[in-house]
This record gives C-alpha cells, sequence and structure tokens, in this order.
C-alpha cells in the first residue's frame, strides 16, 4: 500500500512538471535567468539543484557571467518540478542539449543545493554531485578560494533588504 501511495505522488508530480520552452533574455545571478516564450510570455526560472553564489557575493557576479556565456540569447527548455513562495519556480534548463545547472557546477560557479535532491532523478544526483566534487578537487572557480562560503550560509548572515 505504501509503494502505491508514493508511486501515486511521483506519478502526479510528474504529470505537473511545467515546461517551458524560450529564448533566455536575461540572467540575473548565477542561478536564476528569464526565458521568453514565442507568446512573449515571460518566465524567471532558478536552477533546480544549484545555489550559486549571490550577485554581493565573492564569485556571484563570475557565477552571472559564465551563466550568461553559456545560455543568454539561446534557445532553452526548461522542465519545472517545483514552484516555491520565496523562490519561483525551480526547473532544469537546457541550453544546446546540456543542463545548465550541470555546467555551472563543472566550472565551479556554484554548489549542488542537496535540500532540493528530491526533485531530482536518481541520474541527476549522481551526475550533479560528481561534478561539485570534481570542481572541488581541481580547484575550479569559486573552490579556488581557500575557504567559500555557501550562498545559503551568506544569507543567514545578511539583514533583509
Amino acid at each position: 500500500m505504501r509503494r502505491l501511495f508514493i508511486f501515486l505522488l511521483l506519478l502526479a508530480a510528474a504529470a505537473h512538471a511545467e515546461i517551458i520552452s524560450g529564448r533566455v533574455v536575461s540572467i540575473s545571478d548565477g542561478d536564476t535567468l528569464t526565458i521568453a516564450e514565442a507568446t512573449k510570455q515571460s518566465h524567471t526560472i532558478r536552477l533546480l539543484g544549484i545555489d550559486a553564489p549571490e550577485i554581493t557575493q565573492d564569485f556571484g557576479q563570475k557565477a552571472r557571467t559564465t551563466l550568461s556565456a553559456f545560455a543568454l540569447n539561446q534557445h532553452a527548455t526548461a522542465k519545472c518540478k517545483q514552484v516555491e513562495r520565496s523562490r519561483g519556480k525551480q526547473c532544469v534548463v537546457v541550453v544546446g542539449g546540456s543542463d545548465v545547472g550541470l555546467e555551472q557546477l563543472r566550472a565551479g560557479m556554484a554548489w549542488w543545493y542537496r535540500q532540493h535532491n528530491a526533485q531530482q532523478s536518481a541520474k541527476e544526483r549522481t551526475d550533479y554531485e560528481q561534478a561539485e566534487f570534481m570542481a572541488k578537487i581541481r580547484r575550479f572557480g569559486l573552490w579556488n578560494s581557500k575557504n567559500p562560503m555557501p550562498p545559503w550560509d551568506w544569507r543567514r548572515g545578511r539583514p533583509e533588504e
């Protein structure tokens, strides 16, 4: 009975996944972008599974620049699996056949945000964990810093703006 309930829950979640397709028209920071559909409707999207430094945090501008170089003005498809009141749509975004969040991890421009791993497939979890690990041991991007501060810790220490 429990397995059936879990299966139905997963099936319902998959049925509610929203697919957005269009051009990336802006990059807010290292894990947030805006896609404009052909209908001109825009969607601000946070990349599911990663958390990049805040724009005013160390590596924040570099993370934004890296995401811009990869995705800005490109056609993208977003599979949105979650909506949070405070953070909006959480989606896996693909540009040119590549998962943009995974590319940010590989470049050392973000942390794998394990708090969202329940919304990721087993393959996504494995890929994201491995990409973060490889960036760390190769000292790419923010991992070249002595003690990089995760954005969730940095936000906790900041007054509400």
